[in-house]
């Protein structure tokens, strides 16, 4: 079974360490308009994508393959006060590989052959994106009253609420954000394609703000899931209850279909409204124990996995059990 995961940081890492457990041939899609912390310094600095989020994405693959020493030595940040202060291995490595070979695709391809992972790893675009966002809230004598702010950190940040968000192409250019080819191929051949969960307006939309790769999204044949968080983020989704979460989600992207929401019973309030709102996306809410019970804020990958596996109408040991399919509409086997 081909597995897609679009995302980006800790979200992303949460989907992929359940989904390794569903399937081996996993790729995730990951977010590039990060522009704080050690990617922001080396976007700035050497114009790269920021590697950030594809850190996160190869950490996750290699504690799931067994590499747990590559897993800790790509998260590892430098101490100190100097140059090397709060820069992440995996990001200098990964940025290192860009340089050299001028192709992130196939630097990317080449740190998955230096971790020996089995997981693949592709940037949503070939090219750094920004985030703006439309946030209320921020004008006291006018609360209702709309304004823009643009970064990444902005928007995941702001005081205000954020009404929406788009993407823009790096410097001065009006043409839309152009999209990997290799993640548009994959979301075309998948079986299952996981969204969520994470920052919502700057993890997890910004994918559905690519032309080439929403429409992609639009047309595959792939089961397509949606995996929500477990608690509203600070300044991003305050207040937001889950159903709130799809519907922002179908605002941005209306010609999106999906097929199965998947939620934490804990953080689901009003199931019903949940499954009301699935619905109006044409898709079945799934409501399990998700959430890991030692770190509050954390999915847990074993139970996040029976929960993609039950989603998926796939059996223990990732045989079909009825309800999902899979190409052309086909039941997986």
């Amino acid at each position: 079974m081909r597995a897609v995961a679009l995302g980006g940081g800790h979200g992303l890492h949460a989907t992929l360490s359940a989904v390794r457990r569903v399937t081996p041939d996993v790729t995730a899609i990951v977010t590039v308009a990060d522009d704080g912390g050690s990617s922001g310094r080396l976007r700035r600095e050497l114009g790269l994508l920021p590697p950030g989020d594809l850190r996160q994405a190869f950490a996750a693959f290699a504690a799931e393959d067994g590499g747990t020493l590559w897993a800790e030595v790509f998260q590892h940040r430098f101490g100190g006060d100097g140059a090397l202060a709060g820069h992440a291995v995996g990001n200098l490595l990964l940025a290192g590989l860009f340089e050299v070979l001028g192709d992130p695709v196939a630097a990317l391809d080449e740190a998955r052959r230096l971790m020996g992972v089995s997981g693949r790893v592709l940037p949503m675009s070939p090219e750094p994106l920004e985030i703006e966002g439309e946030v209320s809230g921020l004008d006291s004598e006018d609360p209702s009253a709309l304004r823009r702010i643009r970064g990444q950190v902005a928007v995941a940040s702001t005081p205000g609420q954020v009404r929406r968000v788009s993407l823009r192409s790096p410097g001065a250019s009006a043409r839309p954000p152009v999209a990997c080819e290799e993640a548009v191929e994959a979301v075309l051949a998948a079986d299952v394609v996981f969204l969520g969960p994470g920052s919502w307006f700057t993890s997890v939309l910004p994918h559905l703000l690519v032309p080439e790769l929403h429409d992609a999204l639009v047309r595959t044949t792939a089961t397509k899931a949606i995996v929500l968080n477990l608690v509203p983020q600070p300044g991003e989704t305050a207040g937001f209850s889950p159903e709130r979460h799809l519907d922002v989600l179908s605002e941005h992207a209306p010609l999106l279909r999906v097929d199965a929401v998947i939620a934490d019973r804990d953080s689901v309030p009003d199931p019903a409204n949940l499954r009301r709102a699935a619905a109006r996306l044409g898709a079945r809410a799934h409501l399990g124990a998700v959430a890991d019970p030692e770190v509050a804020g954390r999915h847990d990958p074993d139970a996040l996995a029976r929960c993609m596996r039950e989603a998926l109408g796939l059996g223990r040991d990732g045989e079909h059990g009825g309800g999902a399919k899979g190409r052309e509409g086909q039941q997986w086997r």
